[in-house]
């Protein structure tokens, strides 16, 4: 309260003399503010009005003057003394007054109070938007949310800033939604204010409250929309609104969420900004009913119908711009070929300056004169042939007359190699099946110019998987027209980036000068953004006018999985082994957790550790277009990804004791490459090349062969290839098993403790069917109580080895944590043919300490020589450390502990289900 002012304004004066009356304003502020005296808190009913005209100027309303407020935690701050002071001030001044004066005061302190009201109430625009602001500031990191299940109620894009489109829709007391309730004939709206969810100010909610009009079915009932913010950037604006209407039939049942987002919309040349409005629906059911579909059918139908008046009011207020159009190839490619000019208009639009208007003049007037002129005489040295000028006059003359037609000359030669220039590259259709990159080229906006007595000659090159397209060249223009459609021919893969530069035409032999270029990533940018972008140009003369191109961009596939099926039969003639097409579930997780665009498909990913300061266990995901990584180790999350063209160079590192004795893989990128992805680089060396290590690969020389295979596939020629291929060939001729990190450190140092010996009276090979990947094995796996339980088939490594992978997850029976674990298996025969060897590693992830190790099971499954039709099995457990920690022994004990007790369990299952299917 030390920091608090108390000042007493005295604003109107009432009826002077004995009986008159003093108004006076408490103005309570902190020190260095600036205090509204311009404005009246309240004028006294008792005051005349030919007594306060000379203060009109400055009475106001009281709820006017809380625009003016203090911030509001210093308001609540002083609350008290406010009405302390007023107290006091009351007892001074009505302290021999009679019963109506009590009544004024009585009315003043009750006026007093309702602006405290007011004070404490924080719903103006302006507290609002400082809101917002504080908001921005502690979720810019938040990913995007996908869209509910429910479906889309709305999906547009209006001529409107987000930010603006935010507070048209959520700010307090918003006239649009005045509108919207008067439209739909509800009536008392009650808005609270938007307050703080949590302490860090990192979730903003309001409740809002009306009736909903009544219906054929439904009288009108109460509903209570809770509304809150889960994003906001300034660019992004997310907002989760819970509607409850527990008053209709069935509403304890469920809630109906929706989901507004608004996120940057294409951008227009003609507008700053635009904004794309997504509206989505689920509804949540918290009870079981018989009536769910019917439910489901009514709030369909009823959010149908209210959103169709929300989109209609929404396009009368604002400017909409058409999605469907824009990311729609075949109405662009009509639309440009109709609005392309002809070469009589382009030549008419050209030549018509005043150089060729002056030229022409000259050329008919000196014409005419010859006309005129009568017989030719010889004067001083002329002879017949040769017409010497008679004046210096006639020099000039003729002097001018060279110059413009010299230039006209230039300018049609010009005119000529231009659209000789123009190419074939237009309007060519797109050859072969697969990825065809189809740009519009629409125009381009202030453009450089080399020259400040010249206008520029603009064309575009566009250059995409080594192959390039050309624009035709236009003349003399800052601002050119193009409407051309240029087709680069279908790809076996979607391309990654397109390059773009703007050339100064200046002649077929001159080396064209650069107006500023551009590089597309189609990873960063989603198929809408693409059907309709400007593109800022870069370079100094570009940056300096603030140069754009405007494009639209179509990435199609023509030939539907076959284009990636063939991509992967391709792929596996040089990685060398089987590659399949992943599931769609497993490609959506992919794409979400890199925010990639829908035509990106996973080809493979291995778990591994990434070195910076401190290792850091997670997965390594290739694609088509990307490397990535991603771990989440107790709910941080560290993710990035790069292009394959933007690596310069990889190769392979011996182990090492900073990589726990096992071979890295070493990925560097060229210079000015990959910025995105620094933070999860070792290092930046000396050339601006960042560095990356990746080790403790589960399959080192699997995974080193593929990451090589595609890299060279997407950037290197065939010998680079070759070189390659020779150089891992020594490799491959060993099992990979056994050349891993996390194998070869299990083999060399884990202590395999047998844990169980039994004899099942049963054959060997029925025993062998929980390797085979069938029936028996899933059945087997889930009742020992591993979930999502997959493997892979079973690949030849030498012709005795076998290898296949296999994940699950445990049950939480078998771990608290319920982690997942993914396996490594290798069979091979007894070199005396009596038996299978089977040795399993296992990585258990999202478990305490879980990178610090690997677990190898080993099973013995053996046909004894003197009990024919029974099987031995031994089996054996055993820790490999990765790196050291005071936690070994308690954790070898318990993991050796689990791990007997379970292999048990599965081998009494086995024999259990081998005799109840043989009876």
């Amino acid at each position: 309260m030390a920091l608090l002012q108390v000042q007493l304004l005295v604003h109107a004066l009432c009826l002077p003399g004995a009986g008159g009356k003093v108004l006076l304003t408490l103005s309570l502020q902190g020190r260095g503010e600036q205090v509204c005296s311009d404005r009246l808190l309240y004028v006294h009913p008792s005051c005349r009005a030919e007594n306060t005209d000379e203060y009109g100027d400055k009475c106001v309303s009281s709820q006017d003057i809380f625009s003016c407020t203090p911030p509001t935690k210093k308001i609540l701050e002083g609350k008290h003394l406010v009405k302390v002071i007023a107290g006091r001030l009351e007892k001074l001044f009505h302290k021999n007054e009679d019963a109506s004066g009590t009544e004024d005061s009585s009315e003043l302190s009750t006026t007093i109070s309702d602006n405290e009201e007011n004070l404490a109430e924080p719903t103006s625009n302006s507290n609002f938007e400082e809101l917002i602001e504080m908001l921005q500031s502690s979720n810019e990191q938040k990913d995007m949310p996908e869209n509910l299940e429910g479906g889309i109620l709305l999906d547009q894009a209006y001529a409107i800033p987000p930010k603006d489109l935010n507070m048209l829709l959520f700010a307090p007391k918003s006239q649009f939604m005045r509108d919207l309730a008067e439209l739909q004939g509800t009536t008392d709206v009650q808005e609270g204010p938007w307050t703080w969810k949590s302490a860090d100010k990192s979730c903003l909610a309001r409740v809002v409250t009306y009736p909903k009009a009544a219906t054929k079915l439904v009288k009108t009932v109460k509903a209570t929309e809770e509304q809150t913010y889960i994003k906001a950037n300034g660019k992004e604006f997310i907002v989760f609104v819970d509607v409850n209407m527990p008053e209709v039939p069935y509403g304890n049942t469920f809630k109906v969420d929706l989901l507004y987002k608004i996120t940057p919309g294409p951008e227009l040349f003609s507008i700053e900004k635009s904004a794309h409005l997504v509206i989505s629906w689920a509804l949540n059911f918290h009870q079981s009913t018989m009536m769910k579909g019917l439910i489901e059918r009514g709030a369909r139908q009823g959010l149908k119908g209210s959103f169709e008046q929300f989109s209609d009011l929404l396009a009368k207020n604002l400017k909409v711009i058409n999605l469907v159009n824009m990311s729609d190839k075949g109405h662009t490619v009509a639309t440009l070929q109709e609005e392309r000019q002809s070469d009589w208009e382009l030549a008419t639009e050209y030549f018509w300056n005043f150089t060729v208007v002056a030229a022409l003049f000259m050329v008919l007037y000196i014409s005419f004169h010859i006309w005129l002129c009568g017989e030719f005489k010889l004067q001083g040295l002329e002879f017949d042939g040769l017409d010497l000028p008679d004046s210096v006059g006639e020099i000039i003359t003729s002097a001018i007359l060279v110059i413009q037609l010299e230039k006209v000359y230039d300018m049609v030669s010009h005119f000529v190699q231009a659209r000789l220039k123009r190419g074939s590259d237009h309007g060519v259709k797109a050859q072969g099946d697969g990825w065809v990159l189809t740009i519009a080229l629409i125009e381009g906006a202030k453009l450089a110019s080399l020259d400040s007595t010249e206008l520029p000659d603009p064309y575009v090159v566009f250059t995409c998987n080594g192959k390039s397209r050309t624009s035709s060249v236009k003349l003399q223009t800052l601002d050119p027209h193009w409407n051309e459609i240029l087709e680069f021919d279908a790809s076996e893969e979607p391309p990654s980036v397109l390059d773009v530069e703007v050339l100064d035409f200046d002649g077929p032999f001159d080396q064209a000068c650069s107006l500023g270029h551009a590089e597309i990533n189609f990873l960063k940018h989603t198929s809408t953004e693409l059907a309709d972008i400007w593109v800022p140009l870069d370079g100094k003369l570009a940056q300096s006018s603030q140069s754009k191109l405007h494009l639209r961009i179509f990435l199609n596939n023509t030939n539907g999985a076959e284009t990636i099926r063939d991509y992967l039969k391709k792929m596996e003639k040089e990685v060398g082994k089987k590659l399949n097409l992943r599931s769609l579930h497993r490609n959506s997780a992919f794409q979400k957790i890199f925010g990639l665009p829908p035509e990106e498909f996973l080809i493979s990913d291995f778990s591994c550790s990434l070195k910076r300061k401190m290792p850091l266990q997670g997965r390594l995901f290739l694609s088509a277009r990307i490397v990535g990584f991603y771990a989440n180790l107790f709910g941080h999350k560290t993710k990035f990804f790069f292009l394959w063209e933007d690596i310069e160079h990889i190769h392979e590192l011996p182990p090492t004791l900073g990589t726990v004795r096992s071979p890295s893989l070493a990925i560097i990128l060229s210079k000015g490459h990959g910025n995105d992805a620094r933070h999860g680089a070792k290092y930046q060396d000396e050339e601006g090349r960042l560095h990356f290590y990746f080790h403790s690969f589960i399959s080192f020389n699997v995974a080193s062969r593929t990451v090589m295979a595609l890299w060279g596939t997407r950037t290197l020629g065939p010998d680079e290839r070759a070189q390659i291929a020779e150089e891992q060939q020594d490799r491959d001729e060993k099992p990979s098993l056994f050349e891993d990190p996390g194998s070869y450190l299990i083999i060399q140092d884990a202590k395999l403790a047998k844990v169980l010996s039994v004899e099942l009276p049963v054959n060997i090979r029925l025993v062998l069917q929980m390797f085979d990947g069938g029936d028996f094995e899933y059945r087997v796996m889930a009742k020992s109580g591993c979930l999502n339980y997959t493997t892979t088939p079973w690949e030849p490594v030498t012709p005795d080895v076998h290898e296949r992978r296999t994940s699950y997850k445990f049950d939480r029976s078998i771990s608290v944590f319920g982690g997942e674990v993914t396996c490594t298996q290798q069979k091979m025969p007894f070199s005396s043919d009596s038996g299978w060897i089977v040795n399993e590693i296992m990585t258990l992830h999202d478990v305490p300490s879980g990178e610090y190790f690997r677990v190898q099971l080993k099973y013995e499954l053996e046909n004894p020589a003197l009990a024919q039709g029974t099987c031995k099995c031994d089996a054996y457990v055993g820790v490999a450390w990765l790196r050291s920690t005071k936690f070994e022994e308690r954790i070898t004990r318990n993991v050796v502990r689990k791990f007997s007790r379970w292999s048990k369990e599965v081998l009494q299952l086995v024999e259990r289900e081998i005799l109840l299917a043989t009876t």
